[in-house]
């Protein structure tokens, strides 16, 4: 079985326009490198994503889908096709306040059955918000 040709920004790009979830969240490729292994991709602040009306604070549960999303599709990149979640877990290392949130997914692994990425999240001046690590099943589905 030859491996899959990995996924281009333009066609993450298009996984994510695809889902009207993601279209809600603005996802944006910023860059998708397989050589890296490595996904980038920016999602813009909304009122709709405040902790409490008015705060400008990010819910941790939005944090949560980014960091889940972007691990997901760096995953698929390398297989060629987006992935079903397996288990992911978040850390919070500061609030996120006012700003667009960029994610930054690196692969660990790509195997047969199962992928591991790790995802850190930044806020627009580049401080280190939240890390979170995703697993994804990478099992062909029939």
């Amino acid at each position: 079985m030859s491996k899959p040709e990995p996924l281009t920004a333009a066609q993450i790009q298009a996984l994510l326009d695809a889902s009207p979830f993601n279209t809600f969240l603005g996802l944006t490729v910023v860059s998708a490198d397989p050589e890296k292994q490595e996904v980038t991709i920016r999602s813009p602040m909304r009122a709709e994503f405040e902790r409490r009306p008015g705060s400008k604070q990010w819910h941790g549960g939005v944090i949560a889908s980014l960091i889940d999303t972007v691990g997901d599709f760096a995953v698929g990149m390398m297989v060629g096709r987006g992935l079903p979640t397996v288990n992911f877990r978040v850390d919070y290392l500061k609030p996120a306040v006012d700003t667009a949130l960029v994610a930054v997914s690196r692969v660990r692994r790509a195997g047969k059955s199962v992928g591991v990425a790790d995802v850190d999240v930044f806020d627009e001046k580049g401080a280190l918000l939240a890390i979170g690590r995703g697993t994804y099943s990478t099992l062909e589905s029939k």
